[in-house]
């Protein structure tokens, strides 16, 4: 058989298997996409982190491979998705980014649930309580002169950029220092969960019991209002924690409080930012829930090094087993209210009456 021959048998075939190519599903409607930082060990039956809980209780049973710090898990009869994206800015902005523009997922209606645990300030607040944030402030993008070496009368050597000096006002364009979440979101969501009853124990009430002269971390367990302060230090001690309080407030306009100290929640939200202009998603869906698993300064009569090294001695966190419990208790009331009146938040953002 001819060359010419055999193209002119092969070509019908050719076009024929031409529509036999599977074409890839449609994506898959994700409803709410619950965000955690980092899991201890194994996803399911030890000592819990941020994850399992969701994973165990929200039967969070397909896998899906993903190119990051941690596969995902789906529940596709509640559209729930579960992510962990690694401790740190940087895994939390890129794994954020990586699932946005997956094709795998139809996201552009899905709320987004950050739930993870935290330091809280003493002044707001007792280990295990539950703080949803408005603002989330960035604690690296600054510019800083030692104490050592700043000016005698400057409060501290830690500035924003593009001003000459501590908390000059106003303050400059913020590019990433400061996110506003969707306050009536928060509002909402607050109000929802305001009463839900948080696990109390004697050993929160021993270590709350040391913070004599702070009222609000001596009380059991309460869910609050507060916004996050997202750096990649560790920091700890009352000079921070006054810090903390300062810089918050300048970067929010006095607006905000600063409740909770973490790492991710502005490189997790800055990718939102950039996604939700696509339709990809949609950034006012988004809420943040921090619990406490410690305090972020020490208590009277003992050194911030004292207090610090103590957290991170053979006991761990103090309040780690009621955070995460509380992370899950307060978050899943908000996750169970979107699944279950879908048909309402799928184009309606709820809002506070």
């Amino acid at each position: 058989m001819n060359k010419s021959a055999l193209l002119s048998l092969l070509l019908p075939l050719a076009l024929i298997c031409g529509g036999c190519a599977k074409k890839p599903p449609p994506p898959i409607e994700v409803k709410v996409v619950v965000v955690s930082m980092f899991e201890i060990g194994t996803d399911s039956g030890d000592t819990a982190g941020e994850f399992q809980l969701w994973y165990e209780r929200q039967k969070l049973s397909q896998k899906f491979p993903f190119a990051h710090h941690h596969d995902l898990f789906f529940n596709p009869e509640t559209g729930v998705l579960g992510m962990v994206t690694g401790m740190g800015t940087a895994n939390s902005a890129t794994a954020v980014m990586a699932l946005g523009l997956d094709p795998r997922f139809d996201l552009s209606h899905a709320y987004w649930l950050v739930a993870g645990i935290a330091g809280f300030d003493p002044a707001d607040a007792s280990l295990g309580s539950a703080a949803w944030a408005e603002y989330l402030v960035d604690a690296d993008l600054a510019h800083e002169i030692d104490a050592r070496e700043m000016p005698a009368d400057w409060p501290t050597g830690y500035f924003a950029r593009g001003s000459k000096g501590p908390y000059m006002k106003p303050h400059p364009q913020s590019e990433g220092e400061v996110f506003h979440l969707n306050g009536a979101l928060t509002e909402w969501a607050y109000q929802l969960t305001k009463d839900v009853p948080l696990a109390d124990s004697e050993a929160l009430q021993k270590r709350r019991a040391l913070y004599v002269g702070y009222p609000n971390a001596q009380k059991p367990p309460f869910v609050l209002k507060g916004d996050n302060l997202a750096g990649m230090t560790y920091w700890h001690g009352k000079l921070l924690n006054d810090w903390a309080n300062g810089w918050t407030k300048y970067w929010t306009d006095d607006k905000g409080e600063f409740v909770s100290s973490a790492m991710e929640d502005t490189g997790s939200f800055q990718s939102l930012t950039y996604l939700s202009p696509t339709g990809k998603v949609d950034m006012n869906r988004v809420m943040v829930l921090r619990t406490a698993s410690n305090y972020t300064m020490q208590s009277p009569g003992i050194t911030a090094a004292e207090s610090l090294l103590g957290e991170h001695g053979e006991e761990g966190y103090s309040g780690l087993t009621a955070s995460v419990e509380a992370a899950y208790q307060v978050g899943s009331k908000v996750v169970d209210e979107i699944v279950s009146h879908w048909d309402v938040y799928k184009d309606k953002v709820p809002a506070a009456p």
